[in-house]
């Protein structure tokens, strides 16, 4: 058993353990992440590191070693919700934390246990593969509903290959879930190029960009991508908790790559004068959009079609109505057709997201290798249905 393998398995087993008092395989992975910051960020502050982590030292690793029982538990709840104040992305971690192991000798015996491993010293792949490990089981558990923030990894790496993304150009996902997208990126660059000292650091700091509203899935999103050495521990966050939808950004992106939400429209729930439960559908007002609609997969469409540079190109996932409903979803189309060049699509086999259950979803993208390619045993197969001419520089793979 590999080095991954056995830590996975070492961490994952506790999460047995735990569940028989109720805490499921998402607030477990969420109090892993607290904890192995935590320790990550101690070992950065000690030798050869001695590297400023802003943590208090109240509130540090060796704050949470030295207390036991209730002492421990009161202290682990304080701790969270005042490193959820601080800025950067130790804000972002701990935003909205919360304490779910009630027990204070189980979370004694999961502090204990991740202070067994030296995570620095750990390689970025290991840590990173450890983590994508436990990311991918939490996914495969139904009832957390993680999943529809976990993309398949092989449809997202066959999205990267047909984009394939350069050193020194930025990448976003407005709404980036755990990171998978930024990843597969990440590994594709640094397996297809000789990366030099200056294209390193831009790649860490500068090269990825993303939008996730949710706090739980943006906190593992941040970590994710930490652990894959993307990101400082006392840097500034990647990833925004902006609605990527309110509103242009004003930034301009060489590469989009997203599995947006969708499914149902956006609304909201109110009492009218009657008191009775209405829903009114949310819409987004915006200048640069082609169509006014509440559904959000045309909204992210547009939204990303807004966000790329001239020669930008883009990657998406979109479901079946995006591609064939009339009304706004007609227009967006005819404007796509008639500004950019719209150059692929990409049907996973039926069921392919067995997780989530979606029918009949679309990967767009952008492929050089011919018409029709099998990308691994799922037999996910790439169609060219239409080749349409190309309008405009900014080329959009996004329907």
């Amino acid at each position: 058993m590999n080095e991954t393998a056995s830590i996975v398995s070492k961490v994952w087993s506790f999460c047995n353990t735990l569940r028989d008092d109720g805490v499921g395989y998402g607030d477990y992975l969420e109090q892993l992440t607290y904890l192995i910051f935590l320790k990550m960020a101690d070992e950065y502050s000690q030798p050869p590191h001695n590297r400023t982590v802003n943590i208090p030292a109240e509130y540090n690793w060796q704050s949470l070693k030295s207390k036991r029982g209730a002492k421990l538990e009161v202290h682990y709840v304080t701790l969270l919700r005042e490193l959820g104040n601080k800025p950067g992305m130790l804000g972002q971690i701990f935003t909205k934390a919360q304490n779910k192991i009630q027990d204070p000798a189980k979370l004694y015996r999961l502090i204990d246990m991740v202070n067994e491993t030296e995570w620095v010293t750990m390689g970025s792949d290991v840590k990173g593969n450890i983590y994508e490990s436990l990311l991918e089981r939490n996914a495969e558990d139904t009832k957390s509903g993680a999943g529809q923030y976990f993309t398949p990894r092989a449809l997202i790496k066959a999205m990267v290959e047909c984009v394939r993304p350069e050193p020194n150009k930025s990448i976003a996902d407005p709404a980036c879930g755990t990171g998978g997208f930024f990843l597969a990126a990440y590994d594709f660059l640094v397996a297809t190029h000789q990366i030099d000292k200056t294209q390193k650091a831009f790649l860490k700091h500068e090269t990825f960009y993303g939008n996730e509203i949710v706090a739980g899935t943006r906190r593992l999103a941040l970590m994710n991508m930490f652990l894959h050495n993307i990101g400082e521990i006392d840097g500034d966050s990647m990833v925004s908790p902006n609605d990527a939808l309110v509103a242009d950004s004003g930034k301009r992106f060489d590469y989009v790559l997203a599995n947006p939400p969708f499914g149902k429209k956006s609304s909201m729930s109110f009492t009218n004068d009657e008191g009775e439960q209405e829903k009114d559908e949310l819409t987004y007002n915006r200048q640069d959009f082609w169509a006014t609609t509440s559904n959000k997969q045309l909204n992210f469409v547009q939204h990303i079609r807004t966000m790329l540079k001239t020669s930008g190109r883009a990657a998406v996932v979109v479901p079946d109505n995006v591609l064939f409903e009339g009304g706004a979803g007609e227009t967006v189309r005819k404007k796509l057709l008639e500004t950019h060049r719209v150059a692929y699509y990409f049907a996973p086999a039926h069921g392919y997201f067995l997780r989530q259950r979606r029918e009949g979803e679309r990967a767009v993208l952008r492929q050089s290798c011919g018409q029709q390619r099998t990308v691994d045993e799922r037999s996910l197969v790439l169609r060219l249905p239409y080749q349409y001419p190309s309008y405009a520089e900014k080329e959009t793979v996004a329907l």
